[in-house]
């Protein structure tokens, strides 16, 4: 692992009366002007500037006027949960009269608005479908919608593919010709959207004359999750999204079933910061869609009742504890795979393979392995019928739905299906295919990449001086934010004497260091250390990449500092 400094403009811009430090950390994420540092809702990108939002909105006006039956679709991960949860919610907020949502078994249908899901949506007698955090894609879904009748309108977020589908209205800031400037929003975010400009057009048509505009600004801390548990790029006006969802949240205001799945994972609301969204609650949120059904994920999130909301945030919590158990069978057969192949022959891009694995636990597998071996990583699962289903994670430098759009056109028929974004696809493709497709993936990587690239790397925004382990910046450093993909929270590093080392739970490393100059004491803690190096008494000083972080014990604050990289000096 190397650790290489952050880059820095030539020229620091001007960000108000913000301590330097501060300064630098956002130069180097980009900050350009200190508007980009207001959170204000009012800084929000106009919905105007979506491409396909006013036929939107005609769809979405008649179907509340004529009491038409919606009926959502969405995806089965933590964003497509917030996405069916906003709009269902928000619907019903705006004068819906019959609003339900269908989220497809990853296991029966896989994913997307395809045609067996019309036909199982047409069983509850839909006038208006509306797609979230998916469609674009589903051209033969739509196009069975239509023949059955249905209006079809399409929120999502994902890359098009070369033939769009035939819907009566199309929202997604990715589209051909879209001019949103923010291509990062989250099939949440896209929703929320749509819901914003629903509401302006009821307003101007009189709807409010004689009752309260409702404020859908109370869907905020779902669109706040699934923004960040989705890991899409948190660019100016994601930052506004998450940080007026992460301020309801802190200020008692969320919904029931956030604040029970919070509650159940030993976390408080009050203190809560982007990290615990994406570390915390989305992966208990998505332990449903991944080895069940999602549909205990969103009635958790709809739900007003506070008991209820905590049997399913229990619920969730015993699912995502299984998942770990799987994931980390999964984890073992793999590098059981990998432990005899010299690193000189090992892949550029890794295809792994297991008829026992789980459909469900196979992304987070190639996140693993990925963060393992520092190289784009696709796991596969048995899909039945001859098929497998596959997950890939990617590395920065490296776009992997593009690298599957290659390799498809120059082996056609090898895939039978793909899609995703930049860092993560997924695909689907014959058994008896999985060797060429190997061959062919790690060519394409090889193609791109060099060996130099293969080699972990992380940006580190200097160290600090022995003055600044103090607790106001632990703080301010918190909640400068938020922090997230494309936005990371600061990392420093720097060399510490070890003074104390244990291990607590399974595999985290507990320390407490002295500064170079052994004039300040902090404590750390790492995660996930490798357990045939740590403890080791004979170590007595090492070199960290570490976040300045606040412990809280017992109502006692001190500072703390968070591991990511430690190794002997």
């Amino acid at each position: 692992m190397r650790i290489e400094p952050r880059q820095l403009p030539a020229t620091l811009p001007f960000l108000g009366d913000l301590p330097p430090l501060l300064t630098r950390l956002y130069a180097a994420r980009g900050v350009q002007s200190e508007a980009e540092l207001d959170k204000s809702l009012a800084r929000l990108i106009p919905f105007q500037q979506l491409k396909g939002i006013d036929a939107a909105v005609d769809l979405l006006v008649t179907a509340l006027e004529q009491r038409q039956r919606i009926l959502i679709v969405g995806d089965f991960d933590a964003d497509g949960a917030t996405a069916s949860t906003v709009g269902m919610l928000g619907l019903r907020l705006l004068g819906a009269a019959h609003v339900d949502y269908l989220v497809p078994n990853r296991f029966e249908y896989g994913y997307g608005l395809t045609p067996e899901i019309v036909e199982v949506a047409l069983t509850r007698e839909p006038q208006l479908l509306i797609t979230v955090d998916n469609g674009i894609s589903s051209v033969e879904g739509v196009a069975a919608a239509k023949k059955a009748g249905l209006k079809v309108l399409i929120t999502d977020h994902h890359l098009p593919g070369d033939e769009l589908p035939l819907a009566d209205a199309l929202v997604n800031p990715n589209q051909p010709g879209c001019e949103f400037p923010s291509k990062a929003l989250a099939g949440v975010g896209v929703i929320f959207y749509v819901l914003m400009a629903l509401r302006a057009r009821l307003r101007s048509l009189g709807w409010y004359e004689n009752k309260p505009q409702p404020n859908i600004g109370e869907l905020l801390d779902l669109v706040a999750l699934g923004s960040v548990a989705d890991v899409v790029p948190l660019d100016a006006n994601n930052r506004i999204l998450v940080h007026q969802g992460l301020e309801r949240i802190r200020a008692g205001r969320a919904r029931p079933g956030i604040k029970a799945i919070l509650e159940v994972a030993k976390r408080d609301a009050a203190r809560i910061t982007s990290t615990d969204l994406g570390f915390i609650v989305g992966p208990r949120l998505n332990a449903a869609g991944r080895l069940d059904d999602m549909s205990l994920g969103i009635e958790c999130l709809l739900t007003t009742d506070a008991n209820l909301a905590r049997e399913m945030a229990a619920q969730l919590d015993g699912m995502n504890q299984d998942r770990k158990s799987i994931e980390q069978g999964m984890q073992r057969e793999a590098l059981a795979q990998l432990k005899d192949l010299p690193v000189e022959s090992m892949p550029f891009g890794l295809c792994l393979f297991d008829p026992e694995w789980h459909q469900g636990v196979i992304g987070i597998l190639a996140s693993r392995m990925k963060e393992r071996y520092f190289r784009p990583t696709i796991a596969f699962a048995d899909a039945g019928d001859g098929l497998l289903k596959g997950s890939g994670r990617s590395v920065q430098g490296f776009h992997i739905r593009d690298a599957l759009s290659v390799v498809a056109a120059q082996h056609p028929n090898l895939i039978a299906k793909y899609g995703g974004h930049a860092m993560a696809a997924g695909l689907t493709l014959l058994q008896e295919n999985f060797a060429l497709f190997a061959e062919a993936f790690d060519a394409e990587v090889r193609r791109q990449l060099r060996e130099e690239d293969l080699t972990g790397r992380m940006l580190s925004d200097g160290t600090l001086a022995v003055e600044e382990f103090h607790l106001e910046l632990a703080r301010a450093l918190r909640h400068a934010g938020p922090w997230g993909q494309h936005f990371p929270e600061p990392l420093f590093h720097g060399v510490f004497q070890l003074v104390e080392q244990r291990v607590v739970g399974e595999r985290h490393l507990k320390v407490v260091l002295k500064s170079e100059c052994g004039s300040v004491k902090l404590d750390g803690i790492a995660f996930g250390i490798d357990r045939d190096i740590w403890p080791n008494p004979t170590i007595q000083w090492v070199e960290l990449a570490y976040k300045l972080d606040v412990n809280e014990f017992r109502g006692n604050e001190t500072v703390q500092l968070m591991i990511a990289h430690i190794e002997p000096r």
